[in-house]
């Protein structure tokens, strides 16, 4: 059995959290940490880690600021910790990178195990199209999102420049430019209205013909299920800093 504690328990994704862990039999939650104490149910809620009792795999979803604190606390205690906050600055990530050399953290701005294929299949698009294929990506959420692109945009455009050796420039807004589309241009757009939970497009744009790859998320279950494999995949794990590609690269192996 495998201890949890959730970080932004009053959060919608803590509150999906909830349900599916409660769901589950291999693991179960034994603290939530928020902006007050209190209760959800008849799990205990802390106002900061500070006052955290127990011990047991930390899974993050809340704010740039609450990741850092996390994964800081994890390195001090040895608790394995899921960091799902988007967000971050580079100095935040290397914060996160800092505490791995002492405690398992696992990273990864959308935890939703199919847009994580859909990264991978990017990775093989453009090492077959992107030489002759323009890119754009498209990302859609509601409209209480802060932050635009999206950070699952960003993934997907870090691993599409990767395997083309950094060869994009992302370009976020054309209103400014009157000029014809660069050929090293990576163009990200974003949406935000209702209720969307989570879109993203990847168009592959040639002279005769269009290949996307698309991914919609239909409900925050979905991030919370690829939240408690990472939690699971990391609890027995030495200290150091994994991603959604070793988890799927993981189960393909034990598959």
């Amino acid at each position: 059995m495998t201890d949890i504690i959730i970080q932004g328990i009053y959060g919608r994704m803590g509150r999906a959290l909830v349900e599916k862990i409660g769901a589950r039999e291999d693991c179960r939650i034994v603290a939530g940490v928020d902006r007050e104490a209190g209760r959800v149910g008849e799990i205990p809620v802390y106002a900061g880690f500070d006052a955290l009792p127990c011990k047991g795999v930390i899974i993050d979803f809340s704010s740039p600021a609450g990741a850092v604190a996390a994964a800081q606390h994890g390195a001090a205690n040895g608790l394995p910790c899921v960091i799902c906050s988007t967000g971050l600055s580079r100095e935040d990530e290397a914060a996160l990178e800092a505490a791995s050399t002492r405690t398992p953290i696992f990273r990864s701005a959308n935890m939703s195990v199919g847009v994580n294929v859909l990264i991978e299949l990017a990775r093989q698009a453009t090492k077959i199209l992107g030489g002759e294929f323009d890119i754009e990506i498209i990302e859609k959420h509601h409209h209480n999102k802060l932050d635009a692109p999206s950070g699952t945009a960003l993934m997907i455009a870090d691993a599409i420049n990767t395997e083309a050796n950094g060869k994009y420039e992302y370009v976020y807004d054309r209103t400014q430019v009157r000029q014809k589309r660069g050929a090293q241009e990576l163009g990200i757009s974003s949406i935000r209205g209702g209720g969307i939970v989570g879109e993203h497009d990847v168009l592959f744009c040639g002279p005769d013909e269009v290949v996307t790859l698309s991914h919609s998320a239909g409900s925050r279950g979905v991030f919370a299920d690829g939240a408690v494999q990472a939690a699971l995949y990391i609890a027995a794990l030495a200290p150091g800093y994994y991603t959604m590609t070793d988890l799927l690269r993981g189960k393909l192996i034990c598959e």
